[in-house]
């Protein structure tokens, strides 16, 4: 089986997505006080980033 930029992009993609929803469920369950907002913000970074990667899909 080959791997193809686009699937590397795409499992990049999905990696980063279960990074960001982790950061966020770290900073909104176990981190109540300061830390939390900056685990959150790491999050929406995975985000944005996946976005990034799957936007990248088919144009590389």
């Amino acid at each position: 089986m080959g791997m193809n930029k686009n699937t590397i992009l795409g499992w990049a993609t999905f990696i980063m997505i279960l990074m960001g929803l982790l950061l966020i469920g770290l900073g909104v369950f176990k981190y109540r006080d300061v830390s939390g907002w900056g685990f959150a913000a790491v999050g929406i970074g995975f985000f944005a980033n996946a976005w990034v990667f799957s936007s990248l899909k088919g144009r590389l």
